[in-house]
């Protein structure tokens, strides 16, 4: 039976054809990717042998074996170029498959990701794209076809997968889908099936951000050794990949600023997320006495939060270890790490601070995130909607005898 293998560390084809066995090499490492694209390639060699019309040499040109099978080639290619059919058609047109595409779409546009991007979206295609396309022209792909694949993607099918995808999930797996076939139809000059197919709608998660009294609550029970690390995460907003990032050089005791200049992603040092999050943060006495405080134990390491080996912080592992015991220990609802950044926002929100120098601290380009999510949060001292305005008209709208110019 016709399979893929690994002989160090490479991957080969090892099939039988006309009674012999042949083990091709080829220069792949062996990882999941590869033997994903070797395999579609291998269904292919399986699917011409069955129709008499597979050439050796068109598949493995550098093989020693090409003149063992020069003979076997030339007769099928000459009975090929006797028989035209819709098949030879599409091959005059140089259409290449999904999977074919796939490598040089993910190269072409490698350049513009980050490294983090690029290997979730090269998952998406080793799992999700390339096993359900990987074998069709690119402009055999239907627009019912895609719609009755998204449907299905959602359903379980794996062993131990109890739960449905989740829209969100499911959008990011249909984003690079169509960006491939967009730009394939450019390219080869046909029209796309990815047409008018909008993304599936997600419900807003709910943030849960902590109170003042929780805050303090925490920070006072916390491990010491992590003491630090949390009172910069609760007071300034930073994102997990930031403060993960964090380097003493971007941290200016002098101006009471932290400068925003790089990121930790899946151990990898990348830029900031957008280019609104290169930015200063301004040190409050809390988070400045933090750190103060983590410069006597890591200040002679390159990040100000590291292990004993002076590497980052994992913070999946510090989040299993760390914070949700410890939540757990004090009783409180269990929340991901990301509501400290929530939690800080609106507590700028109700301390009074300008919507404009929150959205400046908080990395985003404008107040709309503020307006729209964080503000509803700020608590109401009048208890009353309104009131506070109602307060105002009868401060300033009163006539020089005690009256009001509405009455």
């Amino acid at each position: 039976m016709a399979s893929i293998r690994s002989r160090n560390n490479k991957l080969l084809f090892d099939f039988t054809y006309k009674g012999i066995r042949c083990r091709e090499q080829t220069i792949l490492v062996d990882n999941k990717l590869n033997r994903s694209r070797l395999n579609v390639i291998l269904n292919n060699i399986e699917a011409e042998m069955r129709l008499g019309r597979f050439v050796f040499k068109k598949h493995f040109p550098s093989s020693p074996r090409c003149s063992y099978f020069a003979e076997i080639d030339e007769k099928t290619e000459d009975a090929k170029n006797n028989s035209v059919n819709t098949e030879e058609q599409k091959l005059v047109t140089n259409i290449p498959t999904f999977y074919e595409f796939t490598s040089e779409w993910l190269d072409e546009n490698k350049i513009q990701w980050k490294l983090s991007h690029y290997k979730n979206v090269s998952m998406i295609f080793e799992r999700y794209l390339i096993p359900h396309f990987g074998n069709q022209a690119l402009d055999e792909i239907t627009r019912p076809q895609i719609i009755k694949y998204r449907a299905s993607i959602s359903e379980p099918k794996r062993l131990g997968r109890v739960k449905k995808l989740g829209n969100d999930w499911i959008n990011h797996v249909m984003t690079p889908l169509r960006g491939i076939l967009n730009e394939a139809a450019i390219r080869y000059d046909f029209p796309t099936p990815f047409v008018n197919i909008k993304a599936l709608k997600v419900e807003k998660t709910p943030i849960e951000p902590f109170s003042l009294a929780e805050v303090q609550l925490v920070l006072s029970k916390v491990r010491k050794d992590y003491k630090n690390y949390y009172t910069v995460r609760f007071f300034t907003g930073m994102r997990t990949a930031e403060i993960d990032g964090l380097k003493w050089k971007y941290v200016n005791f002098d101006r009471s600023e932290i400068l925003i200049q790089e990121t930790i992603v899946d151990g990898y040092v990348e830029t900031p997320k957008t280019s609104a999050s290169y930015r200063s943060i301004q040190l409050s006495q809390p988070v400045s006495d933090a750190l103060r405080r983590q410069f006597k134990l890591t200040g002679q390491q390159e990040y100000v939060f590291c292990n004993n080996n002076g590497n980052p912080l994992d913070h999946r592992n510090i989040t299993k270890r760390i914070w949700y015991p410890m939540l757990i220990e004090m009783n409180m609802k269990p929340r991901r790490p990301y509501q400290t950044r929530h939690t800080c926002a609106t507590l700028w929100l109700a301390a009074g601070e300008s919507p404009e120098w929150i959205a400046k601290q908080m990395g985003h380009s404008t107040t709309k995130m503020l307006f729209e999510v964080y503000s509803r949060y700020v608590p109401n001292n009048t208890r009353q909607d309104g009131s506070a305005f109602d307060l105002l008209i009868k401060q300033t709208q009163m006539d020089k005898t005690g009256d009001s110019v509405y009455e």
